[in-house]
Protein backbone atom coordinates (compact mmCIF):
# COMPACT_ATOMS: atom_id res chain seq x y z
CA UNK A 1 0.00 0.00 0.00
CA UNK A 2 1.56 3.28 -1.15
CA UNK A 3 1.33 5.55 1.88
CA UNK A 4 4.75 7.19 1.78
CA UNK A 5 3.29 10.48 3.09
CA UNK A 6 2.99 8.93 6.57
CA UNK A 7 5.74 9.74 9.08
CA UNK A 8 6.79 7.02 11.56
CA UNK A 9 6.61 7.14 15.35
CA UNK A 10 9.51 8.92 17.00
CA UNK A 11 12.36 6.94 18.51
CA UNK A 12 11.83 8.71 21.84
CA UNK A 13 8.22 7.52 21.96
CA UNK A 14 9.18 3.96 21.05
CA UNK A 15 11.77 3.86 23.83
CA UNK A 16 9.23 5.03 26.40
CA UNK A 17 6.65 2.49 25.22
CA UNK A 18 9.08 -0.38 25.84
CA UNK A 19 8.91 0.47 29.55
CA UNK A 20 5.21 -0.28 29.79
CA UNK A 21 3.85 -3.59 31.06
CA UNK A 22 4.42 -6.76 29.08
CA UNK A 23 0.72 -7.16 28.33
CA UNK A 24 0.01 -3.49 27.62
CA UNK A 25 -1.23 -2.19 24.29
CA UNK A 26 2.26 -0.82 23.72
CA UNK A 27 3.47 -4.36 23.19
CA UNK A 28 0.61 -5.59 21.04
CA UNK A 29 -0.11 -2.78 18.54
CA UNK A 30 1.74 -2.94 15.23
CA UNK A 31 3.71 0.27 14.67
CA UNK A 32 5.15 2.34 11.86
CA UNK A 33 8.85 2.76 12.71
CA UNK A 34 11.89 4.14 10.95
CA UNK A 35 13.62 0.77 11.13
CA UNK A 36 10.78 -1.46 9.97
CA UNK A 37 8.61 0.89 7.94
CA UNK A 38 4.83 0.53 7.69
CA UNK A 39 3.38 -2.57 9.36
CA UNK A 40 1.66 -5.32 7.41
CA UNK A 41 -2.10 -4.67 7.53
CA UNK A 42 -3.21 -8.24 6.85
CA UNK A 43 -5.59 -9.21 9.64
CA UNK A 44 -5.67 -5.66 11.06
CA UNK A 45 -9.15 -4.35 11.98
CA UNK A 46 -8.32 -0.72 12.88
CA UNK A 47 -5.44 1.64 12.15
CA UNK A 48 -4.63 4.78 14.16
CA UNK A 49 -3.33 7.85 12.31
CA UNK A 50 -2.52 11.33 13.61
CA UNK A 51 -3.19 14.34 11.36
CA UNK A 52 -1.08 17.39 12.24
CA UNK A 53 -3.34 19.86 10.45
CA UNK A 54 -5.03 22.74 12.24
CA UNK A 55 -4.60 25.76 9.97
CA UNK A 56 -8.36 26.26 9.58
CA UNK A 57 -9.04 26.06 13.29
CA UNK A 58 -7.18 27.36 16.31
CA UNK A 59 -3.76 26.95 14.76
CA UNK A 60 -0.84 26.29 17.03
CA UNK A 61 2.80 26.08 15.98
CA UNK A 62 3.38 22.60 17.32
CA UNK A 63 0.78 19.85 17.24
CA UNK A 64 1.55 16.24 18.06
CA UNK A 65 -0.14 13.17 19.50
CA UNK A 66 2.76 11.77 21.55
CA UNK A 67 0.93 12.24 24.86
CA UNK A 68 -2.17 10.49 23.49
CA UNK A 69 -0.11 7.58 22.25
CA UNK A 70 1.76 7.28 25.55
CA UNK A 71 -1.55 7.18 27.42
CA UNK A 72 -3.10 4.68 24.98
CA UNK A 73 -0.12 2.33 24.98
CA UNK A 74 0.02 2.33 28.78
CA UNK A 75 -3.47 0.77 28.87
CA UNK A 76 -4.18 -2.94 28.82
CA UNK A 77 -6.49 -4.48 26.21
CA UNK A 78 -9.76 -6.06 27.19
CA UNK A 79 -10.77 -9.55 26.19
CA UNK A 80 -10.24 -8.61 22.56
CA UNK A 81 -9.61 -10.54 19.41
CA UNK A 82 -8.75 -7.64 17.11
CA UNK A 83 -5.46 -6.38 15.71
CA UNK A 84 -4.56 -2.68 15.84
CA UNK A 85 -1.90 -0.82 13.87
CA UNK A 86 -0.45 2.65 14.39
CA UNK A 87 0.52 4.09 11.01
CA UNK A 88 2.12 7.24 12.38
CA UNK A 89 1.19 10.76 11.31
CA UNK A 90 0.16 12.80 8.30
CA UNK A 91 2.24 15.97 8.47
CA UNK A 92 0.91 19.34 7.32
CA UNK A 93 0.96 19.55 3.55
CA UNK A 94 2.24 22.57 1.68
CA UNK A 95 -1.41 23.63 1.57
CA UNK A 96 -4.46 22.51 3.51
CA UNK A 97 -5.75 20.93 0.30
CA UNK A 98 -2.61 18.78 0.17
CA UNK A 99 -3.37 17.50 3.66
CA UNK A 100 -6.97 16.82 2.64
CA UNK A 101 -5.76 14.79 -0.33
CA UNK A 102 -3.52 12.66 1.89
CA UNK A 103 -6.37 12.03 4.36
CA UNK A 104 -8.79 11.21 1.56
CA UNK A 105 -6.31 8.80 -0.03
CA UNK A 106 -5.53 7.09 3.26
CA UNK A 107 -9.15 6.64 4.35
CA UNK A 108 -10.26 5.31 0.95
CA UNK A 109 -7.44 2.76 0.81
CA UNK A 110 -7.99 1.53 4.35
CA UNK A 111 -11.77 1.23 4.00
CA UNK A 112 -11.31 -0.79 0.79
CA UNK A 113 -9.09 -3.16 2.77
CA UNK A 114 -11.74 -3.46 5.52
CA UNK A 115 -9.45 -1.64 7.95
CA UNK A 116 -11.14 1.06 10.03
CA UNK A 117 -9.12 4.29 9.98
CA UNK A 118 -9.11 5.98 13.39
CA UNK A 119 -8.12 9.58 12.79
CA UNK A 120 -6.70 11.88 15.44
CA UNK A 121 -6.97 15.57 14.51
CA UNK A 122 -6.30 18.50 14.18
CA UNK A 123 -9.07 20.93 13.30
CA UNK A 124 -12.45 19.43 12.55
CA UNK A 125 -12.59 20.63 8.96
CA UNK A 126 -10.63 17.40 8.38
CA UNK A 127 -14.03 15.67 8.54
CA UNK A 128 -14.55 17.03 5.02
CA UNK A 129 -11.53 15.05 3.79
CA UNK A 130 -12.69 11.99 5.74
CA UNK A 131 -16.07 12.26 4.00
CA UNK A 132 -14.64 12.88 0.50
CA UNK A 133 -12.80 9.55 0.77
CA UNK A 134 -16.18 7.87 0.17
CA UNK A 135 -16.39 9.42 -3.31
CA UNK A 136 -14.59 6.36 -4.69
CA UNK A 137 -16.51 3.82 -2.61
CA UNK A 138 -19.83 3.99 -4.53
CA UNK A 139 -22.10 4.47 -1.55
CA UNK A 140 -24.23 7.09 0.14
CA UNK A 141 -22.89 8.27 3.48
CA UNK A 142 -24.52 8.68 6.88
CA UNK A 143 -22.40 11.05 8.95
CA UNK A 144 -22.77 11.21 12.73
CA UNK A 145 -21.12 14.17 14.43
CA UNK A 146 -20.78 14.38 18.22
CA UNK A 147 -20.50 18.11 18.63
CA UNK A 148 -21.93 21.03 20.57
CA UNK A 149 -22.33 22.85 17.22
CA UNK A 150 -23.84 21.86 13.88
CA UNK A 151 -20.88 23.33 11.95
CA UNK A 152 -23.08 24.11 8.95
CA UNK A 153 -21.70 27.64 8.58
CA UNK A 154 -22.11 29.64 5.38
CA UNK A 155 -21.39 27.42 2.40
CA UNK A 156 -20.55 30.52 0.37
CA UNK A 157 -17.52 31.24 2.55
CA UNK A 158 -14.21 29.32 2.56
CA UNK A 159 -14.22 26.08 4.49
CA UNK A 160 -13.25 26.14 8.17
CA UNK A 161 -13.70 24.02 11.28
CA UNK A 162 -17.06 25.76 11.77
CA UNK A 163 -18.43 25.42 8.21
CA UNK A 164 -17.28 22.06 6.83
CA UNK A 165 -20.74 20.44 7.07
CA UNK A 166 -22.15 23.15 4.80
CA UNK A 167 -19.48 22.24 2.24
CA UNK A 168 -20.36 18.55 2.57
CA UNK A 169 -24.00 19.38 1.82
CA UNK A 170 -23.48 21.61 -1.23
CA UNK A 171 -20.30 20.30 -2.91
CA UNK A 172 -20.42 17.62 -5.60
CA UNK A 173 -20.45 14.68 -5.75
CA UNK A 174 -23.53 14.47 -3.51
CA UNK A 175 -22.86 11.40 -1.39
CA UNK A 176 -24.41 12.57 1.87
CA UNK A 177 -27.64 10.77 2.70
CA UNK A 178 -28.01 11.87 6.30
CA UNK A 179 -26.27 14.04 8.86
CA UNK A 180 -26.93 13.45 12.55
CA UNK A 181 -25.70 15.66 15.35
CA UNK A 182 -25.46 14.24 18.86
CA UNK A 183 -25.10 16.59 21.80
CA UNK A 184 -25.69 20.04 20.35
CA UNK A 185 -26.13 22.93 22.77
CA UNK A 186 -28.73 25.44 21.62
CA UNK A 187 -26.87 28.58 22.74
CA UNK A 188 -23.94 27.66 20.44
CA UNK A 189 -26.15 27.48 17.33
CA UNK A 190 -28.08 30.21 15.55
CA UNK A 191 -31.79 29.79 14.96
CA UNK A 192 -31.05 29.90 11.21
CA UNK A 193 -28.88 26.79 11.55
CA UNK A 194 -31.44 25.02 13.73
CA UNK A 195 -34.17 25.73 11.16
CA UNK A 196 -31.89 24.62 8.31
CA UNK A 197 -31.33 21.29 10.06
CA UNK A 198 -35.10 20.85 10.14
CA UNK A 199 -35.57 21.78 6.47
CA UNK A 200 -32.90 19.30 5.41
CA UNK A 201 -34.54 16.57 7.53
CA UNK A 202 -31.29 16.02 9.42
CA UNK A 203 -31.30 14.52 12.92
CA UNK A 204 -30.28 16.58 15.93
CA UNK A 205 -30.25 15.56 19.59
CA UNK A 206 -29.63 18.07 22.37
CA UNK A 207 -27.06 17.34 25.04
CA UNK A 208 -29.69 17.05 27.77
CA UNK A 209 -31.86 14.78 25.64
CA UNK A 210 -29.00 12.30 25.20
CA UNK A 211 -27.80 12.53 28.80
CA UNK A 212 -31.33 11.74 30.02
CA UNK A 213 -31.86 8.85 27.59
CA UNK A 214 -28.65 7.33 26.28
CA UNK A 215 -30.58 4.61 24.44
CA UNK A 216 -31.34 7.18 21.73
CA UNK A 217 -27.74 6.92 20.54
CA UNK A 218 -27.63 3.25 19.55
CA UNK A 219 -29.93 3.30 16.47
CA UNK A 220 -28.29 6.50 15.19
CA UNK A 221 -24.80 5.02 15.50
CA UNK A 222 -25.93 1.73 14.00
CA UNK A 223 -26.87 3.56 10.80
CA UNK A 224 -23.63 5.58 10.58
CA UNK A 225 -20.89 5.04 8.01
CA UNK A 226 -18.53 7.58 9.53
CA UNK A 227 -18.39 9.16 12.98
CA UNK A 228 -16.61 12.33 14.07
CA UNK A 229 -16.16 13.68 17.59
CA UNK A 230 -15.31 17.27 18.45
CA UNK A 231 -13.52 17.29 21.80
CA UNK A 232 -15.26 20.59 22.51
CA UNK A 233 -18.41 18.49 23.02
CA UNK A 234 -16.80 17.32 26.28
CA UNK A 235 -17.14 19.52 29.34
CA UNK A 236 -13.99 21.38 30.34
CA UNK A 237 -13.74 19.63 33.75
CA UNK A 238 -13.73 16.24 31.97
CA UNK A 239 -11.38 17.16 29.10
CA UNK A 240 -8.94 19.18 31.15
CA UNK A 241 -9.09 22.00 28.61
CA UNK A 242 -7.13 25.06 29.69
CA UNK A 243 -8.51 27.32 26.97
CA UNK A 244 -11.93 28.87 26.36
CA UNK A 245 -14.32 25.96 26.87
CA UNK A 246 -17.80 25.16 28.06
CA UNK A 247 -18.60 24.01 31.59
CA UNK A 248 -21.33 21.90 29.98
CA UNK A 249 -20.90 18.91 27.72
CA UNK A 250 -20.54 15.15 27.88
CA UNK A 251 -18.54 13.86 30.81
CA UNK A 252 -15.72 11.36 30.45
CA UNK A 253 -17.90 8.31 30.98
CA UNK A 254 -20.47 9.50 28.44
CA UNK A 255 -17.98 10.32 25.67
CA UNK A 256 -16.36 6.90 26.15
CA UNK A 257 -19.80 5.26 25.91
CA UNK A 258 -20.44 7.16 22.66
CA UNK A 259 -17.10 5.94 21.32
CA UNK A 260 -18.04 2.37 22.16
CA UNK A 261 -21.40 2.75 20.38
CA UNK A 262 -19.50 3.95 17.31
CA UNK A 263 -17.19 0.95 17.48
CA UNK A 264 -19.93 -1.62 17.92
CA UNK A 265 -21.85 -0.36 14.87
CA UNK A 266 -21.46 -2.84 12.02
CA UNK A 267 -21.54 -0.04 9.43
CA UNK A 268 -19.05 2.48 10.84
CA UNK A 269 -16.02 2.26 8.55
CA UNK A 270 -14.11 5.38 9.70
CA UNK A 271 -13.85 7.19 13.02
CA UNK A 272 -12.27 10.52 13.90
CA UNK A 273 -11.56 12.52 17.07
CA UNK A 274 -10.82 16.16 16.33
CA UNK A 275 -9.87 19.50 17.84
CA UNK A 276 -7.10 18.01 19.96
CA UNK A 277 -4.46 20.47 21.13
CA UNK A 278 -1.57 18.99 23.11
CA UNK A 279 -0.85 22.37 24.69
CA UNK A 280 -4.47 22.97 25.70
CA UNK A 281 -5.60 19.59 27.02
CA UNK A 282 -2.59 18.34 28.97
CA UNK A 283 -2.31 14.86 30.50
CA UNK A 284 -6.00 14.62 31.43
CA UNK A 285 -7.14 15.32 27.86
CA UNK A 286 -4.58 12.88 26.45
CA UNK A 287 -5.77 10.11 28.77
CA UNK A 288 -9.40 10.83 27.95
CA UNK A 289 -8.64 10.55 24.23
CA UNK A 290 -6.72 7.32 24.87
CA UNK A 291 -9.69 5.83 26.71
CA UNK A 292 -12.02 6.88 23.89
CA UNK A 293 -9.78 4.89 21.53
CA UNK A 294 -9.87 1.96 23.97
CA UNK A 295 -13.66 1.94 24.08
CA UNK A 296 -13.95 2.26 20.31
CA UNK A 297 -11.66 -0.77 19.94
CA UNK A 298 -13.75 -2.73 22.42
CA UNK A 299 -16.86 -1.88 20.44
CA UNK A 300 -15.26 -3.11 17.20
CA UNK A 301 -14.40 -6.36 18.93
CA UNK A 302 -18.04 -6.98 19.85
CA UNK A 303 -19.59 -6.29 16.47
CA UNK A 304 -22.23 -8.83 15.47
CA UNK A 305 -21.94 -8.13 11.72
CA UNK A 306 -25.63 -8.66 11.06
CA UNK A 307 -26.29 -8.39 7.34
CA UNK A 308 -29.77 -6.89 7.24
CA UNK A 309 -30.22 -7.63 3.54
CA UNK A 310 -29.73 -11.39 3.84
CA UNK A 311 -30.86 -11.73 7.44
CA UNK A 312 -34.15 -9.96 6.77
CA UNK A 313 -35.74 -13.30 5.95
CA UNK A 314 -34.87 -14.55 9.41
CA UNK A 315 -35.97 -11.45 11.28
CA UNK A 316 -39.28 -11.35 13.12
CA UNK A 317 -41.63 -9.09 11.16
CA UNK A 318 -44.23 -6.78 12.75
CA UNK A 319 -46.75 -4.68 10.83
CA UNK A 320 -48.34 -1.64 12.49
CA UNK A 321 -51.12 0.26 10.68
CA UNK A 322 -51.10 4.03 11.34
CA UNK A 323 -53.56 6.24 9.43
CA UNK A 324 -52.88 5.53 5.74
CA UNK A 325 -49.50 3.91 6.42
CA UNK A 326 -48.48 0.42 7.42
CA UNK A 327 -45.18 0.58 9.28
CA UNK A 328 -43.11 -2.57 8.98
CA UNK A 329 -40.71 -3.40 11.83
CA UNK A 330 -38.13 -6.17 12.03
CA UNK A 331 -36.48 -7.61 15.11
CA UNK A 332 -33.32 -9.70 15.07
CA UNK A 333 -33.79 -12.92 17.05
CA UNK A 334 -30.00 -12.99 17.57
CA UNK A 335 -29.16 -9.51 18.88
CA UNK A 336 -32.65 -8.30 19.82
CA UNK A 337 -32.10 -5.10 17.80
CA UNK A 338 -34.89 -3.43 15.83
CA UNK A 339 -35.25 -1.93 12.33
CA UNK A 340 -38.06 -0.18 10.49
CA UNK A 341 -38.58 -0.46 6.74
CA UNK A 342 -38.30 2.70 4.65
CA UNK A 343 -40.53 2.72 1.52
CA UNK A 344 -37.96 3.81 -1.08
CA UNK A 345 -39.41 5.24 -4.26
CA UNK A 346 -38.65 4.03 -7.79
CA UNK A 347 -36.86 7.23 -8.88
CA UNK A 348 -34.40 7.17 -5.98
CA UNK A 349 -30.69 6.64 -6.76
CA UNK A 350 -29.91 2.92 -6.86
CA UNK A 351 -27.16 3.39 -4.26
CA UNK A 352 -29.89 3.94 -1.67
CA UNK A 353 -31.74 0.73 -2.49
CA UNK A 354 -29.02 -1.41 -0.98
CA UNK A 355 -30.42 -0.87 2.47
CA UNK A 356 -34.11 -0.37 3.03
CA UNK A 357 -34.03 -0.89 6.77
CA UNK A 358 -33.54 2.00 9.18
CA UNK A 359 -32.22 1.10 12.65
CA UNK A 360 -34.67 1.94 15.41
CA UNK A 361 -35.42 0.97 18.99
CA UNK A 362 -38.07 -1.15 20.63
CA UNK A 363 -39.50 2.10 22.01
CA UNK A 364 -40.14 3.23 18.40
CA UNK A 365 -42.15 0.07 17.82
CA UNK A 366 -44.11 0.51 21.04
CA UNK A 367 -44.85 4.15 20.19
CA UNK A 368 -46.03 3.11 16.73
CA UNK A 369 -48.41 0.66 18.39
CA UNK A 370 -49.77 3.75 20.18
CA UNK A 371 -50.22 5.47 16.80
CA UNK A 372 -47.11 7.68 17.04
CA UNK A 373 -44.98 7.73 13.87
CA UNK A 374 -41.23 7.60 14.67
CA UNK A 375 -39.60 10.91 13.75
CA UNK A 376 -36.53 9.33 12.12
CA UNK A 377 -38.77 7.22 9.88
CA UNK A 378 -40.69 10.32 8.83
CA UNK A 379 -37.51 12.26 8.04
CA UNK A 380 -36.00 9.37 6.07
CA UNK A 381 -39.20 8.98 4.06
CA UNK A 382 -39.37 12.72 3.33
CA UNK A 383 -35.76 12.75 2.11
CA UNK A 384 -36.67 10.10 -0.44
CA UNK A 385 -39.64 12.09 -1.69
CA UNK A 386 -37.79 15.34 -2.43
Amino acid sequence: MDLDFLSPLSEELLKEITGFGEHSLGNSVKKHTVAQGLPDLDGVQMAVVGIKENRLGDEIDFLDFEDVRKAFYSLFPGNWHINIADLGDIEKGETVEDTYFAVQTLVAKLVKKDVIPVLLGGSQDLVYAQYRAYDTLDQMVNLVNIDSRFDLGDAENPISNRSYVGKIVVNQPYNLFNYSNIGYQTYFNSQDEIELMERLFFDAYRLGEISNNFKLVEPVMRDANMVAIDLAAVSAPSSGSRDIASPNGFDGKEICALSRYAGISDKVSSFGIYEYDNLKFGNLGAMLMAQMLWYFAEGVNYRTNENTISAKKEFIKYQVPIDDEVLVFYKSPVSGRWWIEIPFLEHVDTKLKRSTLLPCSEDDYLEACNQVIPERWYKAKRKNEV
